[in-house]
């Protein structure tokens, strides 16, 4: 019993010890700042080096502040640009914690810190929106030039080229962090950067520029299909042309040669059955059994002389042989 009195003394003693140093100390790390109160109120300079520090039990209250950069995201907003397009904006920053003990007697809390940089950082983002044009907010280079396709020369797509851009959307963050800045310094807060994270048109107007960038692409596909046909009526054209061309010269060509051809027979059979008499009857002969056939069918009926050349071989024709 005594062996287990002493230990229970023991365990006692350790844990009001353990509660005693919770109560009298606290650790910092090296990405913390601590802000010592005593009942709410500040004493002493912020402790900013890492390691176990003491304070006074039931008195003084240990505020921890975390020194590396945190973010703050916008939201989604509605609103005009210098040109008067409607946009849907969403930004965000980093920022940090500069003056410790300003940050805790001006805010306090992050919770609080966030609602100021969305109230000081949107306001900025709002101005510098409706001061600048859409163009100005979308694009980045102001050297930047659209890339064009030769192809669409002479069409409505170089009729609107890009607006020139003046300052650009990168000058336009500095800007507004630039502006921001010293107004955030006045509660402890740094501000490091701004940046535009989605550029959205509303929906409605969404459907309006989507709906005019179809129609100039049918302008311009209807164009180019114009332009095609007018130059396949001009092929077709000098096709005709060139094979009517072809044509007549080649019958002319047909008609020389057959032309030549048979001034070449004719001589050719004038040479051959002009040698005797005998000749001349067989060609005659030959010749009008030809003027037979192709004159005469089954058909045909045929009125002819008793003194014509055709008739006269029908009569001499001998039926019994």
């Amino acid at each position: 019993m005594k062996t287990l009195l002493r230990l229970g003394i023991v365990a006692v003693v350790l844990l009001l010890l353990y509660l005693a140093m919770d109560l009298c100390s606290f650790s910092l790390s090296e990405n913390e700042t601590a802000i010592i109160t005593e009942f709410g109120k500040v004493t002493g300079q912020p402790v900013t080096q890492a390691g176990l520090h003491y304070k006074i039990p039931f008195i003084q209250a240990v505020n921890l502040l975390d020194m590396r950069l945190q973010e703050w995201d916008g939201q989604a907003v509605n609103m005009p640009t210098g040109d008067k397009a409607y946009m849907t904006v969403t930004s965000y920053s980093r920022w940090k914690i500069n003056d410790p003990l300003i940050y805790f007697t001006s805010v306090r809390d992050r919770r609080t810190a966030l609602s100021r940089i969305d109230d000081i950082v949107g306001s900025q983002i709002r101005n510098a929106v409706a001061n600048n044009d859409l163009i100005e907010i979308v694009r980045t280079d102001k050297d930047r030039r659209p890339d064009f396709d030769p192809s669409l020369a002479g069409t409505n797509a170089t009729e609107n080229p890009l607006p020139p851009i003046k300052v650009g959307r990168k000058q336009v963050e500095i800007a507004i962090t630039t502006e921001a800045k010293p107004k955030l310094k006045e509660f402890g807060l740094e501000l490091m950067d701004v940046r535009f994270k989605r550029i959205n048109y509303q929906p409605a107007v969404t459907d309006k520029i989507n709906d005019r960038m179809i129609s100039e692409r049918e302008k311009i596909a209807k164009q180019f299909l114009a332009e095609g046909d007018g130059q396949a009526e001009q092929i077709t054209g000098q096709k005709n042309e060139e094979l009517a061309e072809i044509t007549s010269q080649a019958y002319k060509t047909a008609q020389e040669i057959k032309g030549q051809a048979e001034a070449t027979a004719s001589e050719i059979y004038a040479t051959a059955y002009n040698q005797s008499p005998q000749a001349a009857e067989l060609y005659a002969f030959l010749q009008t059994m030809d003027t037979y056939k192709k004159t005469l069918t089954n058909d045909t009926t045929l009125i002819l002389s008793t003194k014509s050349d055709l008739y006269k071989f029908i009569k001499s024709a001998n039926p019994s042989k």
